[in-house]
């Protein structure tokens, strides 16, 4: 085999190698960033939730004139609402049900948008944000960092 042959395969095998190493430590990443993922979008819905327990009277208010909610009258909505902010985070960050959660948290992030009758676009874009963050946490997962393994394995034990 003629010297450039050996040359361009030695370049090949390291240039390989290198990109091996690059998505072994990607991978090694994966969980840290699902908890991050779950960490930030988690903390807005139950923020969001809490504002919406501070003044129950706005919140009904808001859901009968502002929300517009089909099919539900505003103080369901605002009870569902409320209640998905709350209860579906805290099972994101603990990563019990976790896509179960990410899926909850999508459909009150879509109810959101399409409730309004004008929404800014700054606005909009959040709620992209979240929305594709919330669809990666249901397709992948919440990872290893997170309570739903440990109970799997647990579960599993044989008594």
């Amino acid at each position: 085999m003629p010297s450039w042959h050996l040359l361009a395969a030695s370049r090949t095998a390291r240039a390989l190698a290198l990109w091996d190493w690059v998505e072994r430590g990607l991978n090694a990443l994966q969980p840290l960033a699902a908890l991050l993922a779950r960490l930030y979008v988690a903390q807005v819905f139950f923020l969001s939730g809490l504002t919406k327990l501070r003044d129950w009277d706005i919140t009904l208010a808001l859901f009968a004139d502002e929300y517009h909610v089909p099919l539900l009258s505003p103080a369901v909505a605002a009870a569902m609402g409320t209640a998905g902010e709350l209860v579906l985070p805290v099972l994101l960050v603990l990563g019990l049900a976790g896509r179960f959660a990410a899926l909850g948290l999508s459909v009150v992030n879509g109810v959101a948008v399409l409730a309004l009758a004008e929404i800014a676009p700054a606005a909009l874009q959040q709620h992209v944000t979240w929305g594709v963050l919330l669809a990666v946490l249901a397709l992948y997962g919440c990872g290893r960092l997170s309570l739903g393994p440990v109970l799997r394995r647990w579960a599993s034990l044989p008594t």
